[in-house]
């Protein structure tokens, strides 16, 4: 288990939760970049959608976030997020962080 985080506590949030889930399975033996195609594509494929979403090509439907560092090396770099970019509008992750203290989670 990752340092400070204990879902049985209560103390991940939605998003930062998939951030977890993404390094967990790197921990478990998957491959930075096998991890996160998990973590996206493989959904979609499941849900028969991978035409519509999952990864990031021309005529899809997806929502970004763009991180500083490279995950796919170092997948802790995966919590590092500069911007989100949700139905076309982009967000400064700061602001949206900031925006929501005292509202959700524990701390």
């Amino acid at each position: 288990m990752l340092s400070g985080t204990d879902p049985l506590r209560g103390d991940l949030i939605a998003g930062f939760s998939n951030h977890l889930q993404v390094e967990l399975l790197v921990q478990a033996g998957f491959s930075p970049l096998d991890a996160i195609k998990v973590s996206s594509l493989n959904g979609a494929i499941f849900l028969d959608r991978e035409d519509e979403i999952g990864s990031i090509e021309e005529g899809k439907k997806a929502d970004l976030f763009i991180v500083t560092g490279d995950p796919s090396t170092n997948i802790s770099d995966i919590r590092n997020v500069e911007f989100v970019f949700k139905s076309g509008v982009g967000y400064d992750s700061e602001k949206l962080i900031k925006s929501c203290e005292g509202l959700v989670g524990i701390r």
